[in-house]
């Protein structure tokens, strides 16, 4: 089994947790089955929970969900130190940190339905590609 290793951005694991239909929900399950190795940072992480459990009864989740979620991306993960800063680099600088992990992970992808959030990065090395495009590329 070839495993890729990417950064799912936070609205990857929003949606893919919401609806069971789309490549979001797909990336999750890859990564479930050890098909895809999520890229972490501390603030990645800190991202996730406060956006899980901000939107908890939303995604139908109770608190104990919350926490099984993230600790099962920790356990099937790698994780990430961010030795070095570009901020601001992005139109929206709350993605900033998604960039600066892609970039210490040896320029992998980044799997967001926010594309355009990262524009003119080219230079860095880094992709940016929707979970349906992701989905494609590793079948």
């Amino acid at each position: 089994m070839n495993v890729r290793r990417c950064v799912v951005d936070t609205n990857v694991l929003f949606a893919g947790l919401y609806s069971s239909l789309g490549a979001s929900h797909q990336v999750l399950r890859m990564i479930d089955n050890g098909e895809i190795v999520p890229l972490l940072s501390t603030t990645l992480l800190f991202e996730y929970e406060e956006v899980l459990r901000r939107n908890r009864v939303r995604l139908g989740l109770q608190v104990k969900d919350v926490e099984a979620i993230l600790n099962g991306l920790c356990l099937r993960g790698e994780s990430r130190k961010i030795h070095f800063l570009w901020r601001p680099r992005l139109s929206d600088p709350k993605d900033d940190h998604v960039l600066e992990l892609a970039v210490a992970s040896g320029r992998v992808t980044i799997v967001t339905h926010n594309k355009r959030d990262f524009a003119n990065i080219a230079d860095l090395g880094v992709r940016v590609v929707s979970p349906g495009t992701y989905i494609k590329e590793t079948r």
